[in-house]
């Protein structure tokens, strides 16, 4: 076919050239997105906890044979965790410590409000005060504290000497906060959760 006078003849395989052109790129594009979405999500998400970690994010713990005046400890994401149920005595003990004899008057408990303070009230599971939970990890370098020692009559860090009362709050020696109290609440009469 002959273009007449002033006429332009245009190819049709031109139009269709640049569509495919477009749609070649669109599906390369396109499948490398798609391969390097495979490629980058076993990256991320080994990120995240494994399914035994994400297990042992809270545990029950039975605490029905318990007496007063004596503890327990047990493990819970991989540090050991104190549960003591203390006596009246030790009750009116920590209950009688002023703030300002304390090293730290931050309760460092993750059941109350941040501002809250060191007072032994603020320290306990319950309110009668029977019953202490806290991390068993000194806040000096990370040694475990022994129980029914050090010049307050509750822990002592053999390592370094910090000495904590009957409230786990630091009285002497370098440590600079109380043991935490962890997220902990009683399920029942018989049993804690921890986190």
């Amino acid at each position: 076919m002959r273009p007449l006078k002033g006429e332009v003849l245009v190819s049709h395989a031109d139009d269709h050239a640049g569509t495919r052109r477009d749609f070649l790129y669109y599906a390369t594009a396109g499948a490398g997105v798609v391969a390097t979405g495979a490629a980058v999500w076993p990256l991320v998400n080994q990120m995240n906890p494994s399914a035994d970690t994400r297990a042992l994010a809270s545990i029950m713990v039975d605490v029905s044979g318990v007496e007063a005046g004596t503890q327990i400890t047990v493990k819970w994401r991989g540090k050991p965790v104190f549960i003591r149920r203390r006596t009246p005595d030790d009750i009116e003990k920590g209950r009688a410590v002023a703030l300002s004899d304390l090293v730290d008057t931050n309760a460092e408990n993750a059941n109350l409000d941040s501002a809250a303070t060191a007072e032994d009230k603020n320290r306990t599971l319950d309110e009668a005060g029977e019953w202490l939970v806290m991390m068993g990890v000194c806040t000096h370098l990370g040694c475990v504290p022994l129980g029914d020692a050090g010049d307050f009559d509750g822990w002592f860090c053999p390592c370094h000497g910090s000495h904590y009362d009957m409230a786990g709050r630091i009285r002497k020696g370098p440590a600079p906060r109380n043991l935490p109290v962890p997220v902990a609440k009683f399920e029942n009469e018989t049993t804690i959760k921890l986190g």
